[in-house]
């Protein structure tokens, strides 16, 4: 049986936008402990994409995770000795925190040279609606729209 709810943990705005969602962006972004080098990948790869576009990079990366944001999931639930598929809905703080790590599982596994330049790009394939973490959101919802028939053992 589950005790209790784990304590909130309370993440501070970065300096730059005053923004919480950038702070977890660079804190999932980060390896090791090296939060200044994930810092400066996120603030370059959106001076990249201001660069590139010459829109507000801030609101290209915004865009970017609404667009990721998955509203349903599937979740596995035995059911009588067989494991369904049951598509649920997600919390909003969920859909944040998987666009987040799409989105940069999508920029790791690109082919550009640096990690900058791979993220930047991935923001803007997201901000556009295609590219990888798009991708897996969509595929997400094909999933949940096929098992919609187990809907009903919802919990």
């Amino acid at each position: 049986m589950r005790r209790r709810r784990a304590p909130e943990r309370i993440i501070e705005p970065d300096p730059k936008y005053n923004s919480v969602l950038v702070s977890k962006f660079i804190n999932n972004l980060m390896w090791d402990g090296k939060k200044t080098v994930a810092s400066k990948i996120f603030y370059k790869a959106l001076e990249l994409i201001q660069k590139k576009t010459g829109e507000d990079g801030y609101q290209v990366f915004l865009k970017a995770i609404e667009n990721v944001k998955p509203e349903i999931e599937v979740r596995a639930r035995r059911v009588g000795g067989a494991t369904y598929q049951v598509p649920v809905e997600i919390r909003p703080k969920r859909q944040i925190s998987l666009a987040i790590k799409w989105i940069i599982q999508a920029a790791r596994n690109r082919s550009e040279r640096t990690m900058i330049e791979r993220l930047a790009n991935e923001l803007l394939d997201a901000y556009k609606g295609v590219g990888n973490a798009v991708k897996i959101k969509e595929n997400t919802h094909k999933m949940a729209e096929a098992n919609r028939v187990f809907a009903h053992y919802r919990w």
